[in-house]
């Protein structure tokens, strides 16, 4: 079906005419990116900063001459040149041709575009393009959110993404009463908080001129909405009916104080989405809801696993829309992302699951794909499929209780560092040598051959005094660490053979590879393990699992898998030397199994 996110029906010449606006002002952006790489960096966020302020002033009085705009929270220092300023004006004017919603988006993301790369990323911002928002708050709405009461916190709110269309919803909702009393009530039940005290006026002016109309009719000023605050520093209240919003991410160091606050939902480094998604849930109501934008590692990382306990305990997911498309999204991120929407003091059971495929700013494909449950241990990750045609394969993995554990393996990385031990890399085979296995000797077709080819690369490691823990002196499965999204295969596997550890006495793993080896009497041997990873099912499990490049030795330990007993048909094919097709056959068939 398809979702419009614009309620207004726009022509096909309109829709043209939008494209060329949208081209054009992207061509100003990157006039303006350009210029602002020339800044020298003390003076650099100051000057985005009265750049951004005087586009969005210049929009005001093209599109919205009747909005009145409050004094900036904090004066930016600095001038622009005449240049500069006319290419400000420019934008502005541009951006007045599109649609509101796309125009202050374009404008209030003009600032952090601005920035270097480097402080970008150190502040987590990446502003919400306006499908997704309007999508969010749409779930929002289909789980209990009433416009016509809800309280509603964004608790990083940047350019106002999410508080523009929900002062919007409000305003639609309380359009049949007297506007001082609708302005009111917007004022009372709308909040957004914003560590950066730029980013937060732009913020507040898009507001400002998204409600000049019901400010003229109401004869009185939008009121402030957002504040300057250290969300993490900021005492909770819970008394909101939605907290919304798209949370910074990155590592963050967290102070002591802090990691004991939020250990609750911390496991390792900390995240600014996963401490963000912890505070959001303590500014919800006992009832509320959590509506949130997030990178897909939340489902499967292994440093989200407390947060993932946590959820299911206190807020489960009700419901997840997956954004399809990776890139193109967010300006410089490649993360893969999803709305979730969950509901505070709820059970758990099983949610609905959609994908959300962006056609341009003004509809979204939507497909709904069924439901699906939590694991019973609810830090594990959570299986849910990443396109329509994984579904029924993850209905079936659910039945399955069994993992690698199961079998009688674990997985590690490989133990070398090579870099920290560059002078034992050696060309040639000594007696003091054992060959060095890089990622490169395992084949995207499954076959292990010892080779070093890529540069910096040798084929054998000098092993001194004090190396043992370095050697691998059994069997076990090579799988490549890192894979993308992209490739035909996130699970490239082969077997390391015992014959050519005894013939060589030894190898050594670089970290660029797990290893899945046999901890007790393994129950399946190496050779079915690799044919397993190698398989599509296994492929498509993993992927329901994984929301990063890496591959994880706690999302491999994750796959549900068939009991041992029921892969002696496998194990027989494998020793046989069937074909890959064969072999993939008899793997499908017993997940089908499960379902019966």
């Amino acid at each position: 079906m398809k979702l419009k996110l614009n309620p207004a029906s726009v022509p096909v010449a309109r829709k043209l005419d939008l494209q060329a606006r949208r081209y054009e002002l992207a061509r100003a952006r990157q006039l303006a990116r350009a210029w602002a790489e020339t800044l020298p960096e003390p003076r650099r966020r100051d000057l985005a900063a009265i750049f951004t302020q005087r586009a969005i002033e210049s929009y005001r009085d093209h599109a919205c001459p009747n909005a009145r705009l409050s004094e900036p929270f904090s004066q930016p220092y600095g001038k622009l040149d005449s240049a500069i300023e006319h290419l400000a004006d420019a934008l502005g004017e541009e951006a007045a041709c599109l649609p509101q919603a796309d125009a202050l988006y374009q404008l209030t993301g003009l600032y952090t575009t601005l920035l270097a790369r480097r402080e970008r990323s150190a502040m987590g911002a990446f502003y919400t393009p306006p499908a997704l928002a309007e999508r969010l708050l749409d779930l929002a709405g289909e789980h209990g959110v009433d416009w016509r009461t809800a309280s509603v916190l964004d608790p990083a709110s940047g350019g106002a993404a999410f508080l523009i269309p929900a002062a919007r919803r409000m305003a639609a909702a309380l359009s049949s009463i007297d506007p001082v009393f609708a302005l009111a009530q917007i004022a009372t039940r709308l909040r957004g908080l914003e560590l950066d005290p730029y980013a937060a006026w732009f913020g507040q002016a898009a507001v400002e001129i998204a409600l000049s109309d019901l400010a003229e009719r109401a004869r009185r000023p939008v009121p402030i909405v957002i504040r300057v605050a250290d969300t993490i520093e900021e005492p909770p209240s819970p008394e909101f009916d939605l907290v919304v919003g798209n949370p910074p991410y990155g590592r963050v160091p967290l102070t002591p104080d802090q990691r004991a606050r939020f250990a609750r939902s911390l496991y390792g480094h900390a995240n600014l989405y996963g401490v963000f998604t912890d505070i959001a849930v303590r500014w919800a109501k006992s009832d509320g809801i959590v509506a949130y934008l997030t990178p897909t590692s939340l489902l499967g990382g292994q440093y989200f696993s407390a947060l993932r306990s946590f959820l299911a305990a206190e807020a489960p997911p009700v419901a997840i829309d997956f954004v399809q498309a990776r890139r193109g999204v967010f300006e410089d991120v490649l993360q893969e992302t999803l709305l979730a929407i969950y509901g505070c003091g709820r059970a758990a059971s099983r949610f609905q699951v959609h994908y959300l495929q962006l056609a341009d700013g003004l509809e979204a494909k939507l497909v709904r794909n069924g439901t699906v449950a939590l694991p019973v241990v609810r830090s594990d990750p959570w299986l849910a499929p990443r396109e329509p045609n994984q579904a029924k394969l993850i209905v079936n993995a659910e039945q399955m209780g069994c993992r690698l554990s199961d079998w009688g393996y674990q997985v590690s990385t490989g133990p070398l560092v090579w870099n920290r031990f560059k002078s034992q890399l050696k060309d040639k085979a000594t007696k003091q040598t054992l060959p060095l296995v890089w990622a490169e000797a395992v084949t995207t077709d499954g076959r292990f051959i010892h080779r070093a080819e890529r540069r910096g690369h040798s084929p054998f490691f000098k092993v001194e005094r004090g190396d043992a823990w370095l050697v691998v002196d059994q069997a076990c499965v090579l799988v490549h660490r890192t894979t993308a999204k992209e490739q035909p295969r996130r699970l490239i596997a082969a077997e390391l053979p015992q014959s050519f550890i005894e013939e060589h006495g030894g190898v050594v793993v670089e970290n660029h590879l797990n290893m899945v080896w046999p901890n007790r009497g393994p129950k399946v041997s190496p050779a079915t393990v690799a044919a397993f990873l190698n398989s599509e099912s296994a492929d498509q499990l993993f992927r329901c699992i994984n929301g990063s490049v890496a591959v994880s030795a706690f999302e491999l330990e994750a796959l549900p898998l068939p009991p041992p007993a029921a892969m002696k048909g496998v194990e027989s094919l494998v020793s046989r030397n069937a074909t890959r097709e064969q072999i993939e056959a008899a793997i499908t068939a017993l997940y089908r199994q499960a379902e019966s």
